[in-house]
């Protein structure tokens, strides 16, 4: 890893005295009280560390690749390049910034379905052989311009309807026609990647997805293939009650069909599971409506219904709200909140007068005004990836705990010394 720059491009603010996150926010929405009121993150990087120890105590023969597009945040891929995850990259841009902070192009999958033939060429001359692919046309198009990659199937996961499952990977039933053009075509299949989710509740689709690996496994070995890579791509939200679940449901089947002697690789790509919690977001209102539930019949008892618009929206930090329609619960910020208000209907837009920019449908919150806060938690995913423009992004500030940062000090981790374009200052309420 590259040293220390002279001037960091962002700094880590570690928090002192017995300040809190709550204390970052409040002193944050007061800068911004002077300012231009802009909407901000702040991102706990400690969460990433005990996110990887986690993973680390429940599986830990199955080493972790962290989904760039998720969150693609500079702190975040240098933090994870330090703890020695690998990544998965879905574009040549994504493959040129892990590469920046110096991971090692054995430790980069390329995963996107469909690609650019430069981008191809590109992975080949910066030595990245791992790529996914399902279908006879990635095939012929990787042959030409990347012959020496090693490929992962990507096979679609039965039992789990959520469109996102569908949208790529071949079915079972055409992975034995690839294998087949692919030994015509003198590539190397290593051999099958499948994915799940995060809005996928049903346990059973990792038990057929591991089933259906193994018979792509036979396949492969039939033909002659050295099969020695399984890529689970799991959408994990975070929680460890939710990991656990996984685990037990797939550390069986993991342990009959891929043994630890078996020489099979044992990947699994995570998002979410990294950065979700660790993002938290504050917003300012914008604009606000009143509407009434039944127009026409006012009375004096009328409950009001209000439409507040926010100054980010789905097509910036909500984008998750597109993908998957999963938005957490909206909080007051404490300085908004007068106590024992009464709570009323509402919606939450984004600022862009665009009838998709709604960003909650529904929730009750006490009758806000224009210039007050609202703070979404759990906001770390699909929310600062690589599609987002510059314009788009809100500001991130990232802190971390002292016993976090002593933690990873006791690993071998050192943020001050072995991680470029940063600076750890003291951060005092």
């Amino acid at each position: 890893m590259k040293g220390l720059c002279d001037e960091p491009n962002y700094t880590i603010d570690v928090l002192e005295g017995g300040v809190t996150l709550g204390n970052v926010i409040d002193d944050h929405i007061y800068e911004q009280e002077l300012a231009e009121r802009s909407a901000f993150f702040v991102a706990d990087l400690g969460v990433l560390m005990r996110q990887h120890a986690l993973w680390q105590t429940h599986v830990p023969r199955v080493r972790p690749f962290y989904t760039l597009k998720c969150n693609s945040s500079p702190a975040v891929v240098q933090v994870l390049a330090a703890l020695g995850t690998g990544f998965v990259c879905a574009n040549k841009s994504e493959v040129a910034l892990v590469q920046s902070f110096g991971v090692d192009p054995e430790n980069v999958i390329y995963a996107g379905a469909y690609k650019q033939l430069s981008h191809i060429k590109h992975a080949a001359k910066a030595g990245v052989h791992l790529l996914a692919c399902d279908s006879e046309m990635e095939l012929r198009k990787i042959a030409r311009c990347h012959p020496g990659a090693r490929l992962l199937l990507q096979v679609a996961t039965a039992g789990c309807q959520e469109e996102m499952s569908m949208s790529f990977g071949c079915s079972l039933k055409s992975c034995r026609h690839l294998l087949q053009c692919a030994k015509l075509l003198g590539l190397q299949v290593v051999p099958t990647r499948f994915h799940v989710p995060v809005a996928c509740s049903n346990p059973l689709a990792y038990c057929h997805a591991v089933s259906d690996a193994r018979c792509v496994f036979d396949m492969g070995e039939e033909l002659g293939f050295n099969m020695t890579v399984l890529d689970i791509s799991i959408g994990l939200n975070g929680s460890e009650a939710q990991l656990e679940q996984v685990v037990a449901a797939v550390q069986p089947l993991l342990d009959v069909y891929f043994p630890p002697l078996s020489g099979v690789d044992v990947v699994a790509e995570l998002g979410s599971y990294y950065v979700s919690s660790s993002f938290t977001l504050a917003v300012n209102i914008i604009g606000k409506e009143v509407l009434h539930q039944h127009p026409g019949e006012l009375s004096p008892n009328s409950e009001p219904e209000f439409l507040y618009y926010m100054n980010d929206g789905v097509y910036g930090s909500f984008a998750s709200k597109l993908l998957e329609d999963t938005i957490p619960e909206p909080l007051v910020h404490k300085k908004s909140l007068r106590s024992e208000e009464a709570v009323f209907p509402s919606s939450l837009w984004g600022p862009s007068c665009d009838g998709l920019d709604q960003v909650v449908e529904h929730c009750l919150l006490p009758e806000l005004s224009t210039g007050d806060w609202v703070i979404f938690s759990n906001m770390g995913a699909n929310s600062l990836g690589e599609a987002c423009t510059a314009a788009q992004r809100a500001l991130v500030y990232y802190v971390i705990s002292p016993d976090d940062w002593y933690e990873m000090q006791e690993a071998g981790i050192s943020l001050d010394t072995n991680m470029k374009d940063l600076l750890l200052v003291p951060y005092y309420h």
